[in-house]
């Protein structure tokens, strides 16, 4: 992999206004190349979250491949769409939006991963920030492909933070639990990105409605200062400490931001498992002892390790996302 370029990127997501956030981010940043958008069920219906890529790239003047992929859980009864949290549109609920002229590319989301991951060998990241039914179902389709992909982050799990759906599982993970097991046991090289450092970094609206009045009310930067306001709406009213910068957590823009400047994150090595049933349905269980012998089955010394981020400069983060969505990006 040639490092002096940019990072060319699969971004698996459910749009969504955190991942609106983390697209745009990634789309203004130089060191990122979005190569493909793959779409998942989550935040929004399957159907939803690809319309939403669509229309993000559209008004944003970037031609992207768009794939449309899961639709549901592989195994647990689906669940509604928070639409409280992110809108009935996944985009805080937009008063309105242009046409689109951009077709969807006709393959699955996971095809489209095994297509773009056989052809470019130990050069693509994949950086998901929703389920993670795409990601396990293209190792179905291609058991080679964690040798194929030179890196895979993934915004989900948390492991000292309180969960946001149960005490102990965060939504992504929860949401799809059967999925996102073999995705941690998979054995490419994985980052963890979860709740233990989203929930450190607040963005306030302010910043956003900064970022659009900057780009004289593109619609693209409009579109996310709007979408911004909904989510945060949310938040305020969970989380005092939120409430008193009127903002919201990015979550899935970290997910880039390790991947650009990984030295604003502190990470901690070890086995990761998710809990598929009961009371701890998509918790992350992380095995914190290297040198424990557990005798329950799943915890062998064997088990494939992820990086999981701990701490993060949240400040450098609030920061970095500032310069990067105020740079002249758009056309």
């Amino acid at each position: 992999m040639n490092k002096t370029k940019p990072r060319q990127v699969i971004f698996d997501t459910d749009p969504g206004v955190d991942d609106a956030m983390a697209l745009y981010f990634a789309l203004a940043h130089p060191g990122i190349d979005v190569v493909g958008i793959t779409t998942t069920f989550g935040n929004v219906t399957v159907e939803q979250a690809a319309l939403n890529a669509l229309y993000l790239c559209e008004i944003a003047g970037k031609h992207i491949p768009v794939t449309r992929g899961v639709a549901r859980p592989w195994r647990k009864p689906a669940e509604s769409p928070p639409t409280h949290i992110h809108g009935a549109d996944g985009l805080g609920n937009l008063a309105q939006r242009v046409s689109v002229k951009q077709a969807l590319d006709p393959r699955s989301s996971a095809q489209f991963i095994v297509d773009m991951a056989r052809a470019q060998p130990g050069e693509l990241t994949l950086v998901a920030v929703g389920p993670l039914g795409n990601l396990s179902l293209a190792l179905k389709l291609e058991p080679k492909l964690p040798q194929l992909l030179w890196e895979v982050i993934l915004m989900g799990g948390t492991i000292l933070e309180p969960g946001n759906v149960s005490p102990v599982a965060e939504a992504n993970i929860w949401n799809d639990p059967h999925a996102a097991d073999p995705v941690f046991t998979a054995g490419w090289k994985l980052t963890m990105v979860g709740l233990d450092v989203t929930h450190r970094v607040i963005l306030p609206v302010s910043l956003f409605k900064k970022i659009a009045h900057h780009h004289h009310q593109h619609l693209a930067t409009d579109t996310l200062h709007e979408a911004v306001s909904f989510y945060a709406d949310f938040y305020s009213g969970l989380y005092p400490h939120v409430a008193e910068i009127h903002g919201c957590f990015g979550h899935d823009v970290l997910a880039f931001i390790y991947l650009v400047n990984p030295e604003l994150l502190t990470t901690e090595l070890g086995c990761i498992r998710v809990a598929t049933e009961g009371l701890a349905q998509g918790q992350t269980m992380m095995n914190r002892k290297a040198l424990a012998s557990y005798p329950q089955a799943g915890w062998e010394q064997d088990k494939p390790l992820t990086q999981v981020c701990m701490t993060v400069n949240a400040p450098a983060c609030l920061t970095l996302i500032e310069e990067t969505l105020m740079a002249p990006w758009l056309t």
